[in-house]
């Protein structure tokens, strides 16, 4: 078997051509294009050379991808893995079963020519995870939650393209091109995507060869805050990876990043700014369901089930991703698939039935599967989204009017277009489906386009907002003009709901007077819901947002889900490092000769093991503690007095040693 041989399709030639797959149909796992039983001989060989390859040779590259795949349609295998570069980053076998299945669209019917999509997959081997996780502690220390590299998943780009072909045996080609990454950089995948992708179906492999040699070779590190440019085929891509806090750079950043990428003039000339790596549009996936948007923030934000049906991946995908964006800047820390079929190996994990609704999964899915519709008719929420077809209907009506314009007035047209399709969405939006009412047994006004939920909200909505939105689309506002409103809004409302959980933790702190350098650092106070629910009366939301409504209900709620848990589990770390930092500041500035004059030898001993170990714990938090992004955007912004106290307590370690005697010393290893 040659996972990197790029098989040759044998032209066949009459009979009619069948109706595009679904491929799903294929009864056997994917597998590698090629394999059989009579190949384990040669899969031996092949694991022997890849388990000795040299995997550093590619660690620039691993830094940003992971691999490319390219997956293709056999008619004896179903969905298969035809080629995989670098070979050495070649996934598991269950890895390749839910790369292959989520390669292609559930239905095709509506995704002739090509389409982008993404998923997100578990990342089933460890053979290569010592090696990715190097450049995790510090990148993710410094990076927004939402930039982190994930450890544990994988993100999947994929580029589908199908299109007729008389002279293959279906007679239709498809097949997809997937970037592999650990980096939710949607923006910057999506358009490297299409610029690779398209290269690669015209010219072949030697293009994603000549794209990853080029990626490791000139791309720079992952580095947050400084501006990055990333060559790639003759596109010079210009990024910045924002800092998870508003801390200064250090002057060897601003100098780093200053003199190697502005130096050459023709890179200037031909860079393509990013603004944003990962921010995407919201406003193209939100626009429809603007009258339930409050209602869709307070499910993601306490983490309900809610799954996304949608007729193209690319739709669905996009609007999982949207809502996950509804409560930024704070973490989802629910579940959260992208694109989800009947074939991924968590299906049974996220689909399960249950005896009741606390039983669900805390998760998002997307899917474009009508079964789903049937199967998790228990799920409270479902998010029918307009159908794509219908959509591409209204773009090539919208263009047809524009061609016309040399024979009549093409701008009336084109604003009676816009017209009908605001009326359409007015109408999609007073379904009694659309307000609660909704059943979810797929019959009826489930079928509509909407959010399908009985849920009530406990926030009354922003009317203003709406209507400005809605405004928007009438006088043909720009899409990114409409997103940054939604999200200027959302980050308020955000923000207005957990400043004060923020300043509810803050008191938990020991005060000051209660750290010695002789004790035990203190421990942070417990969070008490209760205690928490009356600040509220004095220092609410209603303090910073308009919106009216029951605050403490929806904290209760937020209080039992995973985005509570994983907020309050940081900022207990947080608050747990802090104390540790001022503890061994106290040490180190404490007069401990003084308090040696009258101590036994035994307690000096126990002393200097303390300062030891509070060194060696001080050292290692700025090194090994993946995630904390405030101790390292603290660390990062106090190196100078990190350094400072350090060496204070290397010196009072020492002074500790010169009260003991020369044989004492040595006896016990000082």
């Amino acid at each position: 078997m040659d996972v990197n041989a790029r098989p040759k399709e044998k032209p066949q030639s009459g009979g009619a051509a069948p109706a595009p797959l679904p491929a799903r149909a294929a009864a056997m796992p994917p597998r590698k294009l090629n394999e059989t039983l009579a190949d384990a001989e040669t899969d031996a060989e092949i694991s022997n050379v890849n388990a000795n390859a040299n995997i550093d040779d590619w660690i620039h590259f691993s830094q940003w991808m992971h691999c490319f795949c390219v997956v293709t349609f056999d008619l004896n295998l179903g969905q298969a893995l035809e080629y995989v570069y670098p070979p050495e980053f070649m996934p598991s076998d269950q890895e390749v079963s839910n790369i292959c299945y989520m390669a292609f669209p559930d239905s095709n019917s509506g995704c002739m020519g090509d389409t982008k999509f993404h998923m997100r997959l578990r990342a089933i081997s460890k053979q290569q995870q010592q090696h990715q996780q190097k450049p995790l502690p510090t990148y993710n220390g410094d990076c927004a939650p939402a930039l982190r590299q994930d450890s544990s998943h994988y993100w999947g780009f994929v580029y589908f393209r199908q299109k007729r072909d008389a002279n293959l045996p279906r007679g239709y080609f498809q097949k997809s091109f997937i970037i592999i990454t650990r980096l939710p950089f949607f923006n910057l995948y999506y358009d490297i995507l299409a610029q690779l992708a398209p290269k690669y179906f015209d010219e072949g492999t030697d293009v994603l060869r000549q794209a990853c040699e080029q990626i490791n070779s000139h791309w720079p590190g992952l580095r947050v805050g400084q501006t990055l440019h990333l060559p790639l085929l003759g596109c010079n891509y210009q990024i910045c990876i924002p800092r998870a806090t508003s801390s200064r750079k250090s002057p060897t950043e601003s100098s780093s990043s200053s003199s190697n990428e502005l130096s050459d003039p023709q890179t200037l000339a031909s860079s393509k700014v990013l603004a944003s790596v990962n921010e995407i549009e919201l406003f193209r996936s939100l626009s429809f369901v603007m009258e339930q948007l409050y209602t869709l923030w307070e499910l993601v934000i306490t983490a309900e089930p809610i799954v996304v049906v949608a007729t193209s991946p690319a739709d669905c995908s996009h609007m999982v991703q949207a809502l996950v964006a509804l409560i930024a800047p704070l973490e989802y820390c629910a579940e959260a698939r992208p694109y989800f079929t009947i074939h991924d190996s968590e299906f049974r994990e996220f689909t399960q039935e249950c005896s009741s609704k606390a039983g669900l999964p805390a998760c998002i899915l997307g899917v474009t599967n009508p079964f789903f519709i049937k199967l998790l008719k228990d799920w409270p929420h479902m998010l029918r989204l307009v159908d794509n077809q219908k959509n591409m209907q209204q773009q090539q009506q919208l263009l047809m009017g524009q061609k016309m314009g040399s024979h009549r007035n093409a701008t009336s047209f084109s604003s009676g277009s816009s017209a009908d399709h605001l009326s359409s969405r007015s109408s999609m939006k007073t379904t009694p489906a659309l307000n609660g009412g909704g059943s979810s047994n797929g019959t009826d006004g489930s079928s509509a386009s909407g959010l399908h939920t009985k849920y009530k909200p406990y926030l009354k909505k922003d009317k203003a907002l709406i209507k400005k939105v809605l405004l928007g689309l009438k006088t043909k506002r720009p899409e990114h003009v409409q997103t940054a409103l939604i999200r200027r809004h959302l980050l308020e409302l955000t923000q207005s709901f957990m400043i004060p959980l923020e300043r509810y933790m803050a008191s938990l702190m020991p005060l000051q007077k209660d750290i010695s350098p002789f004790k035990s650092a203190p421990n942070a106070s417990s969070f008490k819901l209760d205690d928490f629910l009356a600040t509220l009366e004095t220092a609410g939301p209603q303090l910073t947002s308009p919106l009216k409504g029951d605050w403490k209900g929806l904290y209760r709620r937020f209080f039992r889900s995973p985005n509570f848990r994983g907020w309050y589990e940081s900022r207990h770390r947080e608050l747990q490092l802090t104390l540790q930092d001022l503890q061994l500041q106290a040490l180190s500035e404490a007069n401990l000769e003084h308090w040696a004059h009258d101590k036994q030898e035994v307690e000096i001993i126990d002393m200097i093991l303390k300062l030891k170990q509070k060194l060696n714990l001080y050292s290692d938090k700025s090194h090994g503690l993946e995630g904390l992004a405030w101790l390292s955007a603290h660390n990062s912004s106090n190196a100078s007095h990190r350094m400072s106290t350090q060496q204070q307590i290397q010196a009072q370690i020492e002074c500790m040693k010169g009260l003991l005697p020369p044989d004492l010393k040595n006896v016990v290893n000082l």
